[in-house]
């Protein structure tokens, strides 16, 4: 019904576009000039931008048909896709630190997800339908954005105005999981459809609806209904359906603007377990099949109010105050697979957390002085909640606690001469959990002759535990996993070297240059460690040592109908860990992972048409790990565990028809046909670490993408 319902809505976007002959115009494909927001105290051009900041335009997205964060960061650089078929979610490594160490935000602000606040995010939830670029900015950004921002910040910068009075924009998508495709139970199928009005040359506003129903991955699955208990029922990766509402209301004066989004969000994910248990009927003398399934639900609120201008000629101020609220909730019920009955059905909530945060920037104090200026800001969140011991033990007394921040920062940009720039920070950090922490942070440009810009950063930021670390308490008769209130922050500083040259020698042809080195040093890691033999115990401890250093090449350009770019990284991880394996031979050992990607699209001239090619290789990963001594599974040893590489390609084909209107793009993902790496370790003890392969794709997959938009004046 919901689909026959959008289908008529398209229908009639369409009869009403018809009667339209007004334009939309497409962005430009590389732009020196595009202005970025991150990190800055006024909007201006990546080229005059102090910090290197990557930026994902909306025509790359659209190249793309990413519909996710997670489709558009996996073709990324130094971005790694972590994936989960059990959860369904994917996170994101960055600069070989995972998602604890840098910062997600959507217009600057950070989002609740189950595990933090702006940390750990789920991308897979990261609707991109609004978007209208996404800045990466690389290196240590602890003065402006806080704890948990050692590598960087990627921040999501969404549309907030149109072009007519209205707008109205639809969008259809059907994509195979692998080779798996119907209308019905198998697929990928997305609907979106945003209203736009212009009330007065003041006031805009809008509302939008997306759902994005990913079906599931059988492979050698047999789904819900399948009744053995041979491993084969329920699937490969869990199905879940995610619907997202959203809401925009904006004034904007010339030197003022004020707006106010909502949104709500809603995951529904589904397992069903693979081995159902077989009870005898007696009186029919067949057996009947019962499955324990369960069904996670994530309920998810999102308010964001923003004022911002610059108050009597005199001081520019941008404040911003939200309000987001999550809860996670499960019903689990004992399945008869045969007669499709759900029994002993119990529903309860399990996780729930309120963030109250509120960040303001000021800034210009010194009106047209063009060589020094400062600015002050504070940021404070309140994160309020419990969630429940561990994974499987929901009906345990949930863990009620609270964790906040108060901080307050300032920074000044000397502009030294039209060559060299510095911007000295500094930020204090409040919290009633830790002891007072301190950040700190040097930023410099300088600009050589013929286009060559060279950027550094050094600065400091922590890691402050999350909510697992410091109150999760997983206690029976296997297992006995407590946290621990009294951790420390760990304690990060990074140095970034960046040089860049941008040549521009007509709006047809242009090329851009960088090599980038980094380096990255954590103290007190914190892991989970044993600290009781017999009976074995874990907890979480501030033991360890963590450097990650490395290169970067990049070159991106725009020749005639060509665009597109290359390039490649090699990042290098050492780990101090002789405190948890008491052993010596691995210190000062550092692990190196390649990655290689390119991307290049042609436009043809007659028709428009643009075909894009995406390529990414992921080298091997290695490191050290702890694992039981088979020999002795009292004792922890050492082995040397590797990951296997792999090649991911993408490519589409897309066509605007109609003064753009309309635009049709088809596709396919993991043209190399990725499902299982193989994982395997120096001394042939695999299988005491896990699985010998992880699951990380779903196999080649086919997409087609149609999307409306039309403007009525």
């Amino acid at each position: 019904m919901k689909r026959r319902f959008f289908l008529l809505s398209l229908l009639t976007t369409i009869t009403l576009y018809a009667q339209e002959k007004d334009s939309i115009s497409s962005q430009p494909t590389i732009d020196l000039e595009q202005t970025v927001i991150s990190g800055q105290y006024n909007a201006q051009s990546v080229k005059k931008s102090i910090y290197e900041v990557k930026v994902i335009s909306q025509e790359m997205i659209e190249r793309q048909a990413g519909n996710t964060l997670a489709d558009v960061l996996n073709q990324t650089l130094n971005m790694n896709i972590i994936p989960s078929s059990s959860t369904g979610k994917s996170t994101v490594k960055m600069f070989g630190l995972d998602a604890q160490y840098f910062k997600i935000l959507v217009d600057n602000i950070p989002l609740i997800n189950d595990e933090g606040l702006g940390n750990n995010t789920d991308l897979t939830q990261i609707n991109l339908d609004e978007i209208q670029q996404i800045e990466i900015v690389e290196g240590a950004m602890g003065v402006e954005y806080g704890a948990n921002s050692i590598a960087g910040v990627i921040n999501i910068i969404t549309k907030k105005g149109g072009r007519y009075k209205y707008d109205v924009s639809a969008t259809l998508q059907e994509e195979t999981i692998g080779d798996e495709y119907n209308w019905k139970n198998k697929g990928r199928h997305i609907q979106s459809l945003k209203i736009g009005h212009k009330f007065t040359d003041k006031i805009y506003g809008n509302l939008s609806f997306s759902r994005n129903d990913f079906q599931g991955f059988f492979d050698d699955r047999l789904g819900k209904y399948y009744p053995s208990n041979n491993g084969l029922r329920g699937y490969e990766w869990l199905p879940k359906e995610q619907n997202t509402a959203k809401a925009l209301i904006q004034y904007k004066e010339e030197n003022y603007r004020l707006f106010y989004k909502f949104e709500y969000f809603n995951e529904e994910t589904k397992f069903f377990d693979p081995n159902p248990r077989m009870d005898k009927n007696v009186p029919t003398d067949t057996y009947d099949y019962y499955g324990d399934d369960r069904v996670y639900t994530t309920d998810r609120i999102y308010n964001h109010l923003n004022a911002s201008g610059r108050y009597k000629d005199a001081i520019n101020y941008d404040i911003s105050i939200s309000y987001q609220e999550q809860k996670r909730k499960l019903k689990t019920y004992n399945y008869e697979i045969l007669k499709g009955i759900e029994n002993d059905v119990e529903k309860f909530e399990y996780e729930s957390r309120k963030v109250y945060y509120s960040k303001g920037m000021f800034s210009n104090f010194i009106n047209k002085n063009e060589f020094f200026d400062f600015q002050f800001g504070y940021e404070i969140d309140q994160t309020k909640g419990f969630s429940s011991p561990a994974a499987r033990e929901y009906r345990q007394t949930p863990i009620k606690r609270s964790l906040g921040t108060y901080d307050f920062f300032a920074s000044s940009q000397i502009i030294l001469n039209d060559k060299l720039s510095f911007r000295p920070g500094a930020r204090v950090m409040f919290s009633e959990q830790f002891n007072t922490q301190y950040v700190m942070s040097l930023s410099s440009k300088y600009t050589f002759g013929k286009d060559w810009e060279l950027r550094a950063i050094v600065g400091t930021s922590p890691r402050l535990p999350n909510y697992d670390e410091m109150y999760s308490y997983f206690v029976d008769v296997n297992h006995d996993v407590r946290g621990n209130e009294n951790l420390n922050p760990e304690k990060g500083i990074s140095a970034f070297l960046h040089l860049k040259k941008d040549l521009k020698f007509n709006d047809n042809f242009s090329i851009e240059q960088k090599v980038s080195l980094w380096k990255i040093n954590l103290k007190d890691k914190i892991y989970m460690v044993i600290v009781e033999n017999i009976p074995l115990k874990y907890q979480f401890r501030n033991i360890d040592r963590y450097d990650v250093q490395g290169i970067t090449y990049l070159n991106q350009f725009n020749i005639g109908p060509f665009y597109g770019g290359f390039g490649f990284t090699l990042t290098g991880i050492k780990q101090d860990i002789d405190q948890i394996a008491r052993v010596n031979t691995v210190k000062n050992k550092y692990f190196y992972t390649a990655e290689v990607n390119s991307n290049i699209s042609y436009t043809l001239p007659k028709t428009k048409t643009i075909l894009s090619v995406f390529y990414k290789y992921n080298g091997n990963e290695e490191q050290f790990v702890p694992i039981n001594n088979p020999s002795n599974p009292t004792e922890q040893i050492l082995v040397k565990g590797r990951k296997e590489s792999f090649h991911w390609m993408d490519a589409s084909i897309r066509q605007n028809f109609w003064d753009n209107r309309i635009s049709l793009t088809i596709g396919s993902r993991n043209l190399f046909d990725v499902k299982r790496l193989n994982t395997t370790s120096s001394n042939d003890v695999a299988h005491s670490t896990g699985a010998a392969s992880i699951l990380y794709g779903y196999g080649r997959s086919y997409f087609a993408k149609l999307t409306f938009n039309l403007g009525i004046n």
